[in-house]
């Protein structure tokens, strides 16, 4: 359970600040500003998968889980838009 959590706050605080660092791109290229929000998606969906995790052995309630998840997959949906648009 310890390292599952580890895990999961890792991956957390991994998307906000690869975020924070890419919303600083002013002084950085875009294609690095690109790069740091791949990382923050990859972050999340590593969450994702921790979750899942979580719930199939029982550490999170069902309530709790969807809520999280619909959360992360707004949060995916986000980035893939801006992504999108940014490469456009």
């Amino acid at each position: 359970m310890y390292g599952l959590t580890s895990q999961i706050r890792c991956s957390s605080v991994s998307v906000a600040s690869n975020i924070a660092i890419a919303e600083g791109y002013g002084r950085r290229s875009k294609q690095e500003y690109i790069q740091f929000l791949h990382i923050a998606l990859g972050s999340l969906r590593e969450l994702d998968t921790q979750f899942i995790i979580a719930k199939e052995v029982a550490l999170v309630e069902k309530d709790l889980f969807s809520h999280i998840m619909n959360e992360v997959e707004e949060m995916q949906s986000i980035l893939v838009a801006t992504l999108n648009k940014i490469n456009i």
